[in-house]
């Protein structure tokens, strides 16, 4: 168990670490490391962070929806199918979804907020529009480990 919390310490902080690299920091064979990464239950996805405004996407929001229950499950499956989204979330406390917008400019953002106010039976939504990002994806990094419990079971 505490070498795969290395491993996938050493994943977090940077997922193209080559094995070799790996193996001299952990002293774990590279065929070990190979076989548990391959192996491993933790590790949903290999994806990359992006840089969404130099990408041209200046507009990101989260947003909180509140839906009439009848509505719930269609605006679940419409919001899975919606290019502009970059997280959705099943939420609870009054809400039901918690949803990252991510678009070129903010009247694209308003614009699909009506459309989906007008396709749906919102209750309620809270906007929150994302500034500037302080720190991402940072739980069980590296420089991380050391000072937290065991998170695994």
């Amino acid at each position: 168990m505490e070498k795969d919390r290395i491993i996938l310490s050493l994943l977090r902080e940077d997922a193209r670490i080559s094995l070799t690299k790996m193996s001299r920091k952990t002293k774990i064979p590279v065929s070990t490391l190979y076989e548990r990464i391959r192996k491993s239950k933790y590790i949903k996805k290999h994806t990359s962070l992006l840089d969404f405004e130099r990408l041209g996407y200046g507009a990101r929001a989260k947003v909180l929806f509140k839906v009439d229950r009848k509505d719930r499950e269609a605006l679940r499956e419409f919001l899975c199918k919606c290019q502009f989204i970059n997280e959705l979330i099943r939420v609870n406390n009054g809400y039901d979804f918690l949803v990252e917008f991510v678009f070129e400019q903010m009247r694209g953002l308003e614009n699909y907020l009506e459309i989906l106010e007008k396709r749906f039976n919102i209750k309620d939504n809270k906007v929150f529009y994302i500034v500037d990002e302080l720190k991402r994806e940072n739980f069980l990094s590296n420089h991380n480990v050391e000072k937290m419990g065991k998170p695994f079971k």
